[in-house]
């Protein structure tokens, strides 16, 4: 898939400030984001997480899944590093838009788990793909990445496209019981690399740092 990049700018966060970079997909009409921290000219491998749009994770503060917690876990050790990039693809619900992730929800409130939830409205368990990201991070500089997942197919899509991984960086955050049983969904069904037993645990919502400023 290729992608047109439309702008960059600044953007502060809680970690530090990023660089964003807006990307739009001519076939698609979706548009995608990198967020990127530090120089890449070196041609060493770049710290990196792929991370599919999950609305109410990453911004609803959902304890459904860890999508949230793993997004600001990136950001934080890209902050760390001083060095790395993030891109953030319009892919809600592995694939299947946010209205459908809500039909799936209450499959998984009678009892489905997330895989039979997607099955059972006609959809594969993951519907995702990552052409995007080769041309995202090639205008970025970035051919080599430390790529921040669990999943390996996310592993074998970033090699199929021409990006070489050079280490798979384990993120294991946010579990809670509310995503014990997708958590162990995702390792046992979809074959994530996770050890449920070093998971870290959820913090509590600090409420203080989260609510807007007043104006």
């Amino acid at each position: 898939m290729s992608v047109t990049f439309i702008a960059s700018s600044k953007l502060p966060t809680p970690w530090g400030v990023f660089s964003m970079h807006g990307f739009e997909g001519p076939e698609t009409g979706k548009d995608h984001v990198a967020l990127a921290m530090g120089d890449f000219s070196d041609g060493l491998p770049v710290l990196a997480r792929v991370h599919s749009e999950c609305l109410t994770g990453d911004a609803l503060f959902s304890m459904r899944c860890d999508c949230g917690y793993q997004l600001q876990e990136a950001l934080k050790r890209i902050a760390a590093e001083g060095r790395g990039v993030l891109l953030y693809l319009r892919q809600e619900g592995r694939g299947i838009g946010l209205l459908n992730k809500i039909r799936a929800y209450h499959l998984q409130d009678a009892g489905a788990d997330t895989v039979e939830a997607n099955e059972q409205l006609g959809f594969g368990a993951d519907m995702r793909e990552y052409s995007m990201c080769q041309p995202m991070l090639a205008h970025l500089g970035v051919e080599k990445v430390r790529l921040m997942t669990n999943n390996p197919r996310k592993v074998k899509a970033l090699a199929d496209y021409g990006v070489e991984v050079s280490e798979r960086v384990a993120i294991q955050t946010g579990m809670n019981p509310h995503n014990e049983g997708y958590l162990a969904t995702k390792a046992g069904k979809l074959g994530h690399m996770m050890d449920l037993d070093s998971f870290t645990q959820a913090e509590d919502v600090d409420i203080n740092r989260t609510k807007p400023a007043d104006h």
